[in-house]
């Protein structure tokens, strides 16, 4: 027999130990049936999967299914927490980014949707304004706000009576009558006329009658009705007569302008959804929003806030001159009327409380021509598909001019690309009578087209 070892031996080689070779079969053996193994689970589950599928296409009908944090609470859960878009048109023409905060797809349409809620929470809170007991709340507005505390008032169980000029859009009445407001027309007059104070007056005497005097109290600049003084003080004195005077109806005077609930709803709500959306990342915010520039600057103080003011509010050189009066009113004096502008929802001639708190912080402010706010609600609409209002028009001209203000443009792929916040505050669909009609627009000499926005980008 030929010893095969000696052979190898004198040729210098030798046959491994057979532990070795062991190994080396076992190496061979794992390195093929791993992966076959492996493929064939893999196989097995991909055609369990197919299987499920296939299953599933011929459906029997079920309910869906919704986590518990998916189901809102009513109107009050549709309001806030709006996307933050970007205007690719403006952007793209600028090298800025412009970004708007869709206010016009909370439920009652408009970013004041946010300030009625705060107002009524913060009247319940106070226990001025208690449910289903036939309280009515009063506001004087042009439209806007109005409608924003009708609906939320008619899901918390309120009436609601809006005092409003005869000249706003008719979409505007035709939506409080819908939500079955009360509606009180009234010729236009200044913020600082007396008929302003209907509101107040039609407030201090909901429910008078013979049987009893309506007392107006005051909490945060707010107004409530009850019925006599002796009432509060009854209350206070055993949970009995306090139960009573809750029951009983009252009128409330929302006072937006100098309802501190107002400034909260942004500084609480608004502006750290900003925030948070943009990760701190902007470098300017453009609005009239007091509550938002005071987060904003709390958050980073470079952040420049600038605000938007149309012909006829004295705002604009109330910020730029310290003085509140329009380039058409002598020093000292106020018109009777604010000019007429096509501009909505935005613009005052008197300082208020909330907007005493915005003075410190605003940086900058530009005048919007109604003629700039038609033109960039055109422009919108041409390029980006966007049929906004008025005051989101005038929102965004000042964005735009700001961004060329501080050279903020031509900066495609050179250096950090700015971006500028700013509020899109409703949509153009309650303006169609007004804002979007070119009949309107013919008399009052205003463009139908995009080209001055066109023209402002290209300059």
């Amino acid at each position: 027999m030929v010893n095969i070892t000696r052979i190898l031996a004198d040729h210098g080689l030798r046959l491994p130990h057979w532990r070795a070779t062991r190994h080396l079969l076992y190496g061979l053996v794992l390195g093929v049936s791993l992966p076959l193994a492996a493929r064939s689970i893999a196989t097995y589950h991909r055609r369990r999967r197919r299987a499920r599928i296939a299953a599933q296409t011929e459906f029997e009908e079920r309910p869906i299914e919704l986590r518990s944090e998916e189901i809102l609470s009513g109107v009050a859960g549709l309001i806030g927490n709006t996307p933050l878009i970007r205007i690719n048109s403006l952007s793209d023409a600028l090298g800025v980014d412009i970004l708007g905060k869709a206010e016009f797809l909370n439920v009652g349409g408009s970013v004041k949707d946010r300030v009625a809620l705060r107002m009524i929470d913060d009247a319940e809170r106070l226990g001025l304004l208690h449910p289903h007991t036939g309280s009515r709340i009063f506001e004087g507005t042009v439209g806007s706000t109005g409608i924003s505390i009708a609906t939320v008032a008619r899901a918390r169980g309120y009436d609601a009576t809006i005092i409003m000029p005869d000249d706003v859009a008719e979409e505007k009445v035709k939506a409080l009558h819908a939500l079955g407001a009360e509606v009180i027309r009234v010729r236009p007059a200044s913020i600082v006329d007396t008929k302003h104070n209907i509101a107040r007056e039609r407030a201090a005497h909901f429910g008078d009658d013979a049987s009893h005097k309506p007392h107006l109290i005051s909490s945060m600049s707010t107004s409530v009705v009850v019925s006599t003084t002796s009432d509060i003080q009854d209350g206070q004195r055993n949970p009995e007569a306090n139960a009573d005077f809750a029951r009983k109806p009252r009128g409330y005077f929302a006072d937006q302008f100098e309802n501190h609930s107002n400034f909260q709803a942004h500084f609480d709500g608004t502006g750290p959804e900003i925030w948070r959306q943009t990760n701190g990342n902007f470098d300017a915010f453009v609005s009239g929003a007091a509550g938002v520039g005071r987060y904003v600057k709390s958050k980073n103080p470079d952040v420049k806030v600038v605000l938007a003011d149309p012909t006829g509010s004295g705002l604009y050189n109330k910020i730029k001159y310290g003085v509140m009066y329009d380039k058409k009113e002598s020093e000292g004096t106020k018109r009777r009327h604010q000019v007429d502008t096509v501009v909505e929802g935005i613009g005052i001639n008197r300082l208020t409380k909330n907007l005493e708190l915005a003075l410190p912080i605003i940086d900058d402010a530009f005048r919007i021509s109604d003629a700039e706010a038609v033109s960039m609600a055109r422009y919108l609409v041409k390029h980006d598909g966007l049929l906004l209002g008025s005051s989101s028009a005038c929102n965004l001209v000042t964005a735009v001019k700001l961004a060329k203000a501080e050279g903020w443009t031509g900066v495609k792929g050179l250096g950090r690309k700015r971006r500028i916040v700013t509020i899109l505050c409703d949509s153009g669909t309650r303006h169609y009578s007004k804002f979007w009609n070119d009949d309107y627009l013919d008399l009052a000499g205003l463009p139908k087209d995009a080209t001055m926005i066109e023209e402002l980008l290209e300059a």
